[in-house]
């Protein structure tokens, strides 16, 4: 087990305590979220850092590449989904990021029976990125910033519908060969 792959694994363990702290009281508690935040921001470091460090020192293995985008799925949808039991976001809005997910997990899994590797593609790396600034929007929770939380709900979930488009549309020869 190597340091990105260690990274990934906290990254998974750390998804527990940052929902327990974000639903403590009802959400209601400012420094429980606080706590949230800071397990969410350390989460996400680890994203970056264990990419980097895989690539760097070349210690990519089958694990990291099927675990670490798992990994930011779980964290994210976990915090989306606390939103809607929070009621800050709507059912409507996660649904539709979790059916990305999901649809975007399967064709990896059919080019990968092909014997297919698919690259993230640079919007769906963009949407894992504003998909991680509206969480912690979301965590603070402040009115002076409604109007930007509100704009990166819409971007989320622009950039959610435009990756799951283009990756289609990208990758419709493996989709058709699995027929």
């Amino acid at each position: 087990m190597n340091l990105p792959n260690k990274l990934t694994v906290l990254r998974v363990l750390l998804i527990p305590f940052f929902v327990a702290s974000l639903l403590f009281k009802g959400g209601e508690d400012y420094k429980f979220r606080i706590v949230a935040l800071i397990i969410f921001a350390v989460a996400a470091l680890t994203d970056t850092l264990d990419g980097m460090i895989a690539r760097k020192y070349n210690l990519i293995t089958d694990f990291g590449k099927f675990m670490d985008p798992l990994a930011d799925k779980v964290l994210v949808c976990s915090g989306l989904i606390c939103f809607v039991e929070l009621r800050q976001l709507s059912s409507v809005i996660v649904l539709i990021v979790i059916a990305r997910e999901f649809i975007i997990s399967g064709i990896r899994l059919v080019a990968s029976d092909n014997g297919v590797v698919i690259a993230a593609a640079m919007s769906g790396k963009l949407k894992t990125v504003v998909q991680m600034i509206t969480v912690i929007l979301l965590i603070l929770n402040l009115p002076k910033l409604s109007l930007v939380t509100n704009i990166f709900i819409i971007l989320m979930l622009f950039l959610t519908i435009f990756s799951l488009c283009e990756y289609i549309i990208k990758n419709k020869n493996v989709i058709m060969s699995s027929k």
